[in-house]
């Protein structure tokens, strides 16, 4: 039997814009790029020490990777907000599944040092990397070093996002 296949990515400059999704809380919104959560505590793609802000190419993804770490809860009670950006410019690195030397960086779970430093020197080679998703196993992560990519990406809106209320029901 066949693996399913990823979700397309949209090439920039093919006439489809690479977009992609982050949610912060709403007192973070205005720093969404700077990196500074995953610079402090390390996180999947990235050493501690390095900047790094995460995004998916799904505004669906993106409110996964939130929900896994906080809660529908959280994303329930307090203000977030969600923030489009594109990718203007070239180059964009793409990580295929059978590229990460451990398929186990692909599943949920705690990050390895390893797959840190795998993350860290892409980001810093590359500054915008496409990692698959280990939230959403079929989408796609967009990793951002925004001092290294500093002038590829831009905003292009934010809004406050509204959580379906059927995922906080009461008594759940």
């Amino acid at each position: 039997m066949r693996e399913h296949p990823m979700m397309p990515i949209p090439r920039p400059g093919a006439g489809i814009p690479l977009l992609a999704w982050r949610l912060d809380r709403q007192h973070h919104a205005s720093t969404w790029d700077s990196g500074i959560g995953a610079e402090k505590l390390g996180g999947r793609w990235n050493a501690k020490g390095q900047h790094a802000v995460y995004c998916s190419t799904d505004p669906s993804t993106a409110t996964l990777e939130v929900a896994v770490h906080a809660g529908f809860a959280v994303l329930d009670t307090q203000a977030h907000t969600l923030t489009c950006m594109e990718v203007m410019a070239e180059p964009v690195h793409i990580v295929q599944p059978e590229d990460v030397p451990n398929p186990g960086w692909l599943v949920p779970g705690t990050p390895s040092a390893g797959q840190q430093v795998f993350g860290s020197r892409l980001l810093a080679q590359h500054g915008i990397v496409l990692f698959p998703s280990a939230v959403s196993r079929f989408s796609w992560n967009l990793v951002i070093e925004p001092g290294i990519a500093q002038g590829r990406y831009r905003q292009l809106s934010q809004a406050p996002f509204v959580l379906d209320t059927r995922l906080h029901p009461p008594g759940g």
